[in-house]
């Protein structure tokens, strides 16, 4: 997996970023997700956990 980020826009020579994970195509079939599908994402104990 990988961390990636863009700048979304600048406002006032301040950048906001964006980011995303990108999951390999074999995990996400192994997962059962589908593409637009919404997902729940919680943090705990210093872990980023996501299901469905």
């Amino acid at each position: 997996m990988r961390l990636l980020s863009q700048i979304s826009r600048e406002y006032n020579g301040k950048k906001y970023e964006k980011f995303w994970v990108v999951i390999s195509n074999k995990l996400i079939e192994k997962l059962g997700w589908k593409k637009g599908q919404n997902l729940k994402v919680e943090v705990k104990r210093n872990k980023l956990i996501i299901e469905k």
